[in-house]
């Protein structure tokens, strides 16, 4: 089941909220109604719900404004950019591609931190405008609204810019380490680790906070600290795979002896034949030497168990039409990329309409698993590839 609520599309970037985001904007509305009462005794209950109601909402448009800023920029340098989701610990872009150079790097991680403090310092100049004075509370709603939202935009700001990948800050010292070094893998593992010293920062921070009485607050400082550390971590592991992996291409990976099955056979023949015999998760479904479709355990839980007998492989299988399908000289990477992006865990790799095999992750994730019994440094390639990448570069 998708867990986001999709909004629309902003230059070509799908817009989504996560679930989660509702029960942060639930925490605000109420936060704020009990902040506006207190600090403005005067203002009647439906002023107060509507504002805090109002500020949420503003909330949510400037940080949809933050992420962006981070996406038009990015494909202002030609990344692309699929869609930006909103959830309780703020919002992700999520850009397809990996920035190609420092300066990229740099231009598009700072621009969310540039966009909040725009939004910040723009409604607190507003509500100094509508004759709020920065030593008393605001007296009407409409200034109270653009002063939170004015200081909560530049704390935001702020608190990206924390030098801890992968929050905003820690991208843009990879930016600079990147453009010191010439060394992308060396910058991701120097931003990473520090992301964990300042995620476990966080957790002391948040964990001393609560036991000295700040209560909820404490807890939450050190959940995001957490959050960091695990994001920090998967970071600085990916760098490994990103090495291990680069410079391959699918036809060193991908499976040769994929199973073909006839697509008249019954669903129940091809379970007791096929599923049940082989272990294997992935079958070609072909038609006079061309792939057709593929049919996976799945594509057979679909299909109520009292109707196997009567239904065909072919009316059971995923038909190529609606396959992501890839070539074999496709970099392992891109292969990675573009099972993760569309939820697959393997593709059929294709040559002239041609089933040449299947990559799958499970095979990427054994690989890397002997690699690492083996102690392989990242860079070691064996003699087939070696003699695959003279070739491609005497091409």
């Amino acid at each position: 089941m998708n867990s986001n609520v999709k909004l629309g599309r902003i230059s070509g970037i799908e817009i989504g909220l996560h679930y989660s985001w509702f029960i942060i904007a639930a925490l605000i509305v109420f936060s704020l109604g009990e902040h506006f009462r207190l600090v403005n005794p005067n203002w009647g209950a439906g002023e107060i719900w509507i504002a805090a109601l109002f500020t949420a909402v503003l909330f949510f448009v400037t940080l949809l404004l933050h992420e962006l800023a981070h996406s038009l920029v990015a494909q202002s340098r030609g990344l692309k950019v699929s869609a930006i989701t909103l959830f309780a610990l703020g919002g992700i872009s999520q850009i397809q591609d990996d920035a190609t150079d420092a300066r990229t790097e740099f231009w598009v991680a700072i621009a969310g931190p540039i966009a909040s403090l725009i939004i910040g310092f723009s409604c607190l100049g507003i509500a100094l405008g509508l004759g709020w004075q920065r030593s008393t509370e605001p007296h009407t709603a409409a200034i109270g609204v653009l002063v939170w939202l004015g200081y909560i935009n530049i704390a935001l700001a702020f608190f990206n810019m924390i030098p801890g990948f992968p929050l905003d800050g820690g991208r843009v010292l990879r930016s600079l380490v990147w453009a010191i070094t010439k060394n992308a893998d060396r910058s991701t593992r120097i931003a990473a680790r520090v992301g964990q010293v300042v995620a476990f920062l966080f957790i002391l921070d948040g964990i001393w906070r609560y036991f000295s009485g700040a209560g909820f607050g404490g807890l939450w400082i050190a959940f995001i600290g957490w959050f960091l550390m695990d994001a920090a971590k998967a970071s600085y592991a990916e760098v490994g795979t990103t090495a291990a992996l680069r410079g391959m291409r699918v036809y060193d990976v991908m499976s040769r002896d994929c199973v073909i099955v006839d697509r008249g056979m019954s669903l129940r023949d091809f379970v007791d034949i096929y599923l049940l015999k082989t272990g294997q998760r992935c079958f070609a479904v072909e038609d006079q030497g061309r792939l057709v479709g593929i049919i996976t355990p799945r594509d057979v839980s679909n299909i109520s168990r009292d109707r196997w007998d009567e239904t065909t492989v072919r009316e059971a299988m995923r038909p190529l039409q609606e396959l992501h399908v890839i070539a074999p000289d496709t970099p392992v990477l891109d292969a990675l990329k573009l099972m993760a992006r569309n939820d697959v865990n393997q593709l059929p790799v294709v040559a002239n309409g041609t089933l040449q095999g299947m990559v799958s992750r499970s095979q990427l994730v054994q690989l890397l698993q002997v690699r690492s019994v083996l102690q392989l440094p990242a860079t070691y390639r064996s003699t087939l590839q070696r003699k695959g990448e003279d070739l491609r570069k005497g091409a």
